[in-house]
């Protein structure tokens, strides 16, 4: 299904959950709504889902307009948090109760089903009841009930929520090859950067009310938009300035307003700071100086605080080379940040690292 959303709004009494979103999405993809609880993100599915009604703004499905439509005649499927299932009806019913009230015939419900039930991994459970099924296995059951009827859209709310941690992890390839294969558009919201970063085909970063950013989960933390997106994707360390970070020194100066350099927001990615011995930077001319004040096992490298001047930074460093200890004197190096004001962002290079490199 194509989607389309133009200037969005949502209101209740006062307060403004949904302000002014608009956003494309083609057929077959899997969209992941990601944000802070409150944001806004339940609301923008509800209102494609037909269960809250906009404000103002638009909603077209392949082109037409459906704000008037009721949610059965959308065609979609909702996923629900907490499963949601009938606990009087068994595995089959369950599935089956969209194709009944479609008015299906007895064997069109039988052989959807047990298609579904096929496409799931739950073969030969179809007679088991949802206090016989484990957590993981529900919601697959809650995933087939909303295919079965073949929507043309899936909206999913927070789906993996109410399951443990490793289930969590399985199903997440789960859905994402199960999305494949069966190649319906699919919205799910989610408050969780690796949920959303490793299961949705692109992101839409929403944050009170307002789409920050849509793209690739890549496109997105490599090249954030707005301060919030790059604070809130990944890790990150937040400056007030750029004194004492060689390379940088007038950084703030590249604004288009250089009366926007006192309230600028400076960001550095961990993975974007080199530290470590003189001998180990790769240019240690574009280095500043630091003092290590902590370093922190992360199971696939070291986590690094760094002191330089008044700045302190956390920076990433392999496990392949000598551990460093609190009170160690360290060269760090920046190889780039990110430079944002309002609307204006810029992705800067260490000035002394670019030079030597061009000279070369």
């Amino acid at each position: 299904m194509q989607i389309e959303v133009r200037n969005l709004k949502k209101d209740f009494g006062q307060f403004a959950a949904v302000q002014n979103v608009s956003f494309d999405i083609e057929p077959g993809k899997l969209i992941g709504l990601l944000g802070p609880s409150g944001g806004g993100k339940t609301t923008i599915l509800r209102m494609l889902a037909g269960l809250e009604k906009p404000t103002s703004g638009e909603i077209l499905f392949h082109g037409k307009n459906v704000n008037h439509l009721p949610p059965q005649e959308r065609g979609i499927g909702f996923v629900f948090q907490n499963y949601a299932l009938f606990k009087h009806m068994n595995v089959f019913d369950n599935i089956a109760f969209g194709l009944t009230v479609q008015k299906k015939t007895k064997r069109e419900i039988q052989e959807r089903v047990y298609e579904m039930i096929e496409l799931i991994g739950l073969k030969g459970l179809a007679e088991r009841y949802p206090h016989q099924l484990s957590g993981g296995q529900r919601q697959r059951v809650a995933f087939a009930r909303a295919l079965a009827p073949s929507p043309e859209l899936l909206l999913l709310d927070e789906p993996f929520a109410a399951i443990d941690a490793k289930v969590r992890k399985e199903l997440r390839t789960w859905l994402r090859e199960m999305i494949s294969r069966v190649g319906v558009t699919s919205i799910f919201v989610t408050h969780d950067q690796e949920e959303a970063v490793e299961v949705a085909d692109e992101i839409m970063i929403i944050n009170s009310g307002r789409l920050e950013q849509k793209g690739t989960p890549w496109q997105v933390y490599k090249e954030p938009q707005t301060p919030f997106v790059a604070s809130f994707l990944g890790e990150s360390n937040i400056l007030p300035d750029t004194a004492s970070i060689t390379g940088f020194e007038a950084a703030t100066f590249r604004l288009r307003d250089k009366s926007r350099a006192k309230t600028a927001n400076i960001l550095i990615r961990p993975e974007s700071i080199e530290v470590g011995r003189e001998h180990e930077i790769s240019n240690p001319a574009a280095a500043s100086i630091g003092l290590v004040k902590s370093v922190q096992f992360r199971g696939t490298l070291w986590q690094v605080e760094v002191e330089v001047g008044h700045h302190r930074l956390l920076a990433h460093r392999t496990l392949e080379k000598e551990t460093l200890k609190p009170g160690d004197e360290v060269a760090v190096l920046i190889h780039s940040l990110h430079l944002f004001h309002e609307d204006e962002s810029l992705f800067l290079e260490n000035e002394i690292k670019r030079a030597s490199s061009a000279a070369i």
